[in-house]
């Protein structure tokens, strides 16, 4: 295995093509600025580098990037990857994460407005992230112990798992298709709008204007604080513990409650819904 340890890299494609190696406590940084340096690369182990020049990882499979640090000026950081392992990294710089599969995140964190667009298969562990649009049409993820602080997350995403969760953003599965959540706080305005086969069980779900022209909705032993107007025009299938503020023109399916505040049927309800909703033992009838 060739070893290249504790070098400052800046010339254009630095290491490209690079095969069979371990890559340690380098630099990628310098007066040349010159981007790509781990282009069409595999087989690599990285280690505790420092990464602040654009492009660093495209095209890079079966490799491990461990303990490294990716600054604001470190661009586009890893573009169609397959088959890494990046453990206790901390990735900055917009785009960080794109068109990439198989791809494990375990620890670290990350802060990037554009993260994770269009992956597949990813597995994401004790992992931080800030970002404003994360997982834009990923699909095949799941993440465990996952906490971020997002605004348009997993939209148009697909077949994703959650389970302890923290979930902190606005507008979070927009139009998204099959995903389940476990055990999980989300928050956030306008959660979920249009999505299909939505599944919470034992969340924790804030925020206004919830779930709304969702189609096949369940949600599971779920609390909702702050939620009005919750439901509109879905298809839906819920046990909620606790309050709900207002339920507003659901279509198809069944709402229990411990108590709702309000539920309004207005002449916006579509034609031929008929959602029972029970709130405290009782069955409301429009």
């Amino acid at each position: 295995m060739t070893i290249i340890s504790g070098q400052q890299l800046d010339q254009e494609r630095a290491l490209y093509g690079l095969h069979n190696a371990h890559v340690h406590a380098c630099r990628f940084e310098g007066p040349a600025d010159g981007e790509s340096a781990l282009k069409e690369c595999g087989d690599l182990l990285i280690d505790d580098c420092d990464f602040l020049l654009r492009y660093p990882l495209w095209h890079v499979k079966r490799s491990t990037l461990r303990n490294c640090r990716m600054t604001e000026t470190c661009r586009a950081a890893l573009w169609y990857d397959d088959e890494l392992l990046i453990e206790n990294c901390d990735l900055g710089g917009i785009k960080a994460l794109r068109e990439c599969r198989d791809i494990r995140l375990k620890g670290g964190n990350a802060n990037s407005s554009e993260f994770g667009w269009m992956c597949r298969g990813l597995t994401v562990q004790d992992f931080t992230l800030t970002s404003e649009y994360p997982f834009l049409h990923t699909e095949d993820a799941v993440f465990t112990n996952f906490r971020l602080k997002g605004k348009y997350s997993f939209q148009y995403a697909r077949n994703l798992e959650f389970r302890n969760c923290y979930l902190d953003t606005k507008d979070a599965f927009w139009h998204a298709e099959n995903i389940t959540v476990y055990d999980s706080v989300v928050k956030g305005e306008y959660l979920a709008w249009y999505s299909k086969g939505l599944r919470l069980v034992n969340c924790k779900i804030i925020g206004t204007q919830p779930l709304c022209y969702c189609e096949d909705l369940t949600l599971e032993n779920c609390e909702m604080i702050d939620a009005d107007f919750a439901f509109e025009n879905c298809t839906v299938n819920a046990s909620v513990k606790g309050h709900i503020i207002s339920v507003k023109n659901p279509t198809h399916g069944c709402i229990t409650a411990d108590s709702i505040g309000e539920i309004i049927w207005d002449e916006h309800q579509r034609p031929g819904a008929d959602c029972r909703i029970i709130s405290g033992g009782v069955e409301w009838k429009k």
